[in-house]
């Protein structure tokens, strides 16, 4: 049976989510993402002393975890419902110092250099203008040394599920692990659960400094967020 194309207003939601619908879409998306946003946390190996960034958290079904195992939880989306709902469901965490979460995007992260320890993306590089300015900015934010992970569905799967060209960007994973070296990231690696799962999850480090290294810091206070211009 052959597959139709992705609805148009669908597709829109999936790049933005607006109103009950979005909200609607983020709750299916949560389901649907979930074996993926897993292996994508567990690349990143998280412990108690790292400060995580998630960019496009979406639903924000990777922030209880993340909550849980980290010692400060930030997270920027584009769309103003996500943060919404991320800052009414995490209050007391925003209240005790360990969260922080903030409308934008990932080519302008409203974060200090070298905040963050880890820093993940999924399912958000379809609607990036530049795959090499946003591995960029992650890179700022990212401390020496800290890791990157960006989960995707490369562009044959994509194409599969009939997904709108002019509203995603299909990507090969090629391409994202080139602008990731371009961007200044090391040991850049591509994984998969088994050679049979249609998605990807691509890691990489920041260069360590000679002279300084997150892991030798003492326990970090919240990041300091910067005001977008």
């Amino acid at each position: 049976m052959g597959l139709t194309m992705t609805p148009r207003f669908i597709a829109r939601q999936l790049a933005h989510p607006r109103g009950l619908l979005g909200r609607l879409i983020m709750r299916l998306m949560n389901r649907h993402n979930a074996r993926l946003n897993t292996f994508a946390i567990q690349t990143l190996d998280v412990g108690p002393s790292d400060r995580v960034l998630e960019v496009g958290f979406g639903g924000g079904s990777m922030l209880p975890y993340l909550l849980d195992h980290a010692a400060f939880t930030a997270g920027v989306d584009r769309s103003a419902a996500a943060v919404e709902r991320a800052r009414a469901s995490f209050a007391s965490s925003i209240q005790s110092g360990r969260a922080d979460f903030q409308e934008g995007s990932v080519e302008a992260l409203p974060y200090e250099a070298g905040s963050f320890s880890r820093v993940l993306t999924v399912n958000t590089i379809y609607f990036w203008t530049s795959l090499e300015t946003g591995f960029k900015e992650m890179r700022r934010v990212l401390a020496p040394g800290g890791k990157v992970a960006v989960g995707f569905l490369p562009r044959e799967g994509m194409e599969r599920m009939g997904t709108p060209p002019d509203i995603f960007t299909m990507r090969e994973p090629d391409d994202v692990i080139a602008a990731l070296r371009r961007a200044g990231f090391e040991d850049v690696r591509a994984e998969r659960p088994t050679p049979a799962t249609g998605w990807i999850v691509i890691s990489g480090r920041g260069p360590v400094s000679p002279h300084e290294s997150w892991a030798c810091e003492p326990d970090p206070a919240p990041p300091a967020s910067r005001p977008l211009a």
